[in-house]
């Protein structure tokens, strides 16, 4: 019930000020468990998404979106509760792992859930490799994923912006795709990433973005580092 009153009261606000798009909509199955993988530019993906999706869908956010103390961080963290997103803490594996079966029961209760297979947001807008957790997802449950990329959320609040820009958001849906070719596998881990980096291309050629075959935590780590080398030569 929360998550039906959520969208109807934030639903027109958003709807009038960023004036959201779907297309391929028909791609989501109308019943029964689904993974739904999306690329990851902004905190507002886990605003816009669920929004969008005529079906209930829990996605995995990261424990800061619930935490942040700018304004827009703190409605999103509303809303966030309201429908009944998952906080995930990423410090552990045995979180990351327990947040998996959390969704795998959802799944297997005929529910959808959305999932980040990057892991974190894109640091400049390119599509980054993706996480091996939406391919045991598919495994285990034996559902499909469906590919979903986000467009202009990047733009809506980059990092360093405190006031949201208002521009239109556009989802895009891609056809399901199926992995039954990869079950019972004798080699679980290379199975989980074959189906890993299929979902990865299927986003890529729904976004258009620009693919880097490294992991965009890594990819942060080496802006903090470079960050860090530039703060000290200026003053030094």
């Amino acid at each position: 019930m929360q998550y039906r009153v959520s969208r109807v009261v934030a639903g027109p606000f958003l709807h009038v000020l960023w004036r959201p798009s779907i297309t391929g909509a028909h791609n989501v199955p109308d019943r029964g468990g689904a993974i739904i993988a999306s690329n990851h530019l902004s905190i507002v993906d886990s605003l816009f998404l669920p929004l969008m999706l005529d079906r209930p869908v829990t996605f995995a956010a990261k424990s800061e979106y619930f935490t942040g103390t700018r304004l827009m961080d703190r409605v999103t963290a509303i809303y966030l509760r309201r429908t009944k997103q998952l906080a995930v803490d990423r410090a552990t594996t045995r979180a990351a792992r327990g947040m998996l079966e959390a969704a795998l029961e959802l799944l297997r209760k005929g529910e959808l859930f959305g999932i980040y297979p990057e892991g974190t947001r894109s640091p400049d807008g390119r599509l980054y490799r993706g996480r091996t957790g939406v391919g045991w997802l598919a495994l285990a449950s034996g559902l499909p994923v469906v590919p979903v990329a986000m467009i202009g959320t990047d733009r809506v609040l980059p990092p360093g912006r405190t006031i949201p820009r208002f521009i239109p958001i556009e989802v895009r849906v891609g056809k399901p795709l199926t992995f039954e070719q990869h079950a019972g596998t004798g080699a679980p881990a290379k199975a989980r990433r074959t189906i890993t980096d299929d979902v990865m291309r299927a986003i890529k050629e729904l976004s258009g973005q620009q693919y880097a075959p490294v992991y965009a935590s890594t990819r942060k780590e080496q802006l903090a580092g470079v960050r860090k080398v530039v703060d000290g030569g200026a003053g030094s």
